[in-house]
């Protein structure tokens, strides 16, 4: 009883927010292999600016994003952004073929799927324009693909200069989140309960079909910090 009296009874948006109120100026996000450095006040800031941009892009409260990319900025962002309005994230692993994506895309009835150019020999670009042979004549957000009825758009987050056709760019989400008032965004945010679902991650497989295992916001806040307490790490150690 003791130890449940020490969870945190938080959404995974809101823990970003107070530590950003908290400490500002801090580092929060530095990447060695590329210039991405963002404090915790500025990288809650641009978590916000492209969860509105995702609502322009018409995912809101429920809706299930995947993200098909490695250890990039657009996933870390991509988290906490569909965090921040009750979106769902749906992780894909990097490894996947033609198959393996349309399983999880039709299981997950995932409405968007963030991707980046590939990895190692999977071209992701090849894999869904095979998987969505209309995407290339599609709007983006107005994809129909009866064999994935759910999913609507396609977010490029790759770093070739042209968007590949029928997809979103990634870095327009900042420029379309003016399209969403600020009220509007605060609205869904503060409607966020913790025990809501806030990440699907499917299991390896090895036995059967994959399972999407659902996460809700309490748990994974109260999964890291256990992590952190069992550490035995401080505040300065959480934040240096």
């Amino acid at each position: 009883m003791e130890l449940m009296q020490e969870l945190m009874n938080i959404t995974v948006g809101k823990q970003l927010e107070q530590v950003a109120q908290r400490f500002p100026d801090r580092e929060c996000l530095k990447y060695t292999d590329r210039d991405y450095r963002r404090t915790w006040q500025g990288f809650n800031a641009e978590a916000e600016r492209v969860a509105r941009g995702f609502m322009a892009a018409g995912i809101g409260k429920g809706d299930h994003v995947a993200i098909w990319a490695t250890n990039v900025p657009a996933w870390i962002i991509t988290l906490f952004a569909t965090a921040k309005i009750g979106a769902v994230l749906v992780t894909v692993n990097t490894a996947y073929k033609v198959f393996e994506l349309e399983y999880l895309m039709r299981q997950s009835d995932s409405k968007a799927l963030v991707l980046i150019d590939g990895y190692k020999d999977a071209d992701y670009v090849q894999i869904v324009n095979e998987l969505c042979p209309t995407l290339k004549s599609s709007k983006p957000g107005e994809l129909n693909n009866p064999m994935l009825p759910f999913l609507k758009t396609v977010i490029y987050a790759g770093e070739k200069e042209e968007t590949p056709a029928g997809m979103l760019r990634f870095d327009k989400l900042y420029s379309m989140a003016d399209e969403v008032a600020y009220e509007d965004f605060e609205a869904v945010y503060e409607s966020l309960d913790p025990q809501e679902v806030v990440n699907m991650q499917y299991t390896s497989g090895t036995t059967g079909f994959p399972k999407g295992v659902m996460l809700t916001h309490y748990n994974i806040v109260n999964n890291g910090k256990c992590i952190g307490d069992a550490m035995k790490f401080t505040e300065e150690d959480k934040l240096c």
